[in-house]
């Protein structure tokens, strides 16, 4: 496929037309291949205002899970909590705190994610700010990960994409396809995860498209104040996905037994801010109690998943002790350690 075929699916996508699926591969090579930034602009654009389709979703994920270097495991049992970004409320870097909460249950944790693109703070970018060296090569992160119950898996090292791609994307500041793209391509192959979605109606979208790539259990989930986590501010709008079989339902703070609060004190703007805050969190240090709060409920939710709770309530519990008893910021060293 050259430069006019992918002119002809910018017009295309401006007439509100989807990617043929026969086509994806070639029309994704293509897109990787080109280097003119203007044109790669216009298709992003033109396709996040068509809208992404479940099959354009479902087929790029596909090549990208394909194509990746692979971590294996020696875990039967681990999860993966990551937010798409471009949420329209902002906070810090919650589900990577959440990771060391996990972890520090004893729950592994193989974590995919990457600098920002359309948020203030990436994984990455905070993992650094943490004293983590997140851009360690695939077989270390593989290491690691069997070594410690943990890792972080920089995207760039387990998807060969284009930095002229990942500098438009940046540009445009707004979340594209491959915000959805990336936590549905978790290189370990999670059996478990959390994904937190920028917008609700993505919420079906992409829990049918995790049921076609195949998943044990787990929850695509979008709060009603715009945040792509599972929220302390309101309603969280949820898909479970479990084997082949998806339930939509809404879930709260009760039902965690935690009351609702405002997530005014949650929001920082760098990683450096993001990672003074986990580091007080994780050390018991923090007087921002929305802020543990938002940690816990987004940990105790991938304990449930796992079963290593057999309620909500209780999956709380075993997060309160991993992060009380010191075990949360023993991973974030571990993984400081491991990595450096």
């Amino acid at each position: 496929m050259n430069r006019p075929a992918l002119l002809d699916f910018l017009e295309g996508f401006r007439n509100g037309e989807h990617l043929p699926e026969g086509e994806a591969e070639q029309f994704f090579d293509s897109l990787l291949a080109e280097q003119d930034e203007n044109l790669l602009a216009d298709i992003l654009s033109a396709w996040n205002a068509k809208g992404t389709s479940e099959n354009e979703l479902y087929s790029l994920a596909s090549i990208m899970r394909q194509r990746a270097v692979k971590v294996n495991s020696r875990h039967e049992t681990f999860v993966d909590a990551v937010g798409t970004g471009g949420s329209s409320a902002k906070t810090f870097n919650v589900s990577t705190a959440a990771a060391f909460v996990i972890a520090g249950a004893g729950i592994p944790v193989a974590k995919h994610g990457n600098r920002a693109a359309t948020s203030n703070s990436g994984s990455a970018d905070v993992l650094s700010a943490l004293g983590v060296n997140p851009a360690v090569e695939a077989a270390e992160a593989e290491r690691i990960f069997n070594t410690i119950g943990m890792c972080f898996m920089f995207a760039p090292n387990f998807h060969k994409l284009s930095p002229v791609l990942a500098k438009v994307r940046r540009g445009l500041g707004v979340p594209t396809i491959f915000n959805n793209l990336g936590p549905l391509c978790n290189p370990a192959n999670a059996p478990h995860q959390i994904i937190g979605v920028w917008r609700k109606d993505m919420v079906e979208k992409t829990a049918n498209v995790l049921a076609r790539l195949g998943t044990k259990k787990s929850w695509i989930v979008h709060g009603e104040d715009g945040l792509d986590e599972i929220t302390l501010n309101g309603e969280t709008h949820l898909a479970e996905v479990e084997e082949n079989s998806l339930r939509l339902f809404r879930i709260s703070p009760k039902d965690f037994e935690m009351e609702p609060s405002s997530l005014e004190n949650t929001r920082t703007f760098s990683p450096y801010e993001s990672a003074e805050l986990i580091r007080s969190i994780l050390t018991g240090k923090c007087d921002v109690q929305a802020a543990v709060n938002l940690v816990l409920i987004n940990s105790a939710a991938p304990i449930y998943l796992t079963g290593k709770a057999a309620t909500l309530p209780d999956a709380m519990k075993i997060a309160k002790d991993s992060l009380n008893s010191g075990s949360a910021l023993g991973k974030l060293n571990d993984l400081i350690e491991a990595t450096n």
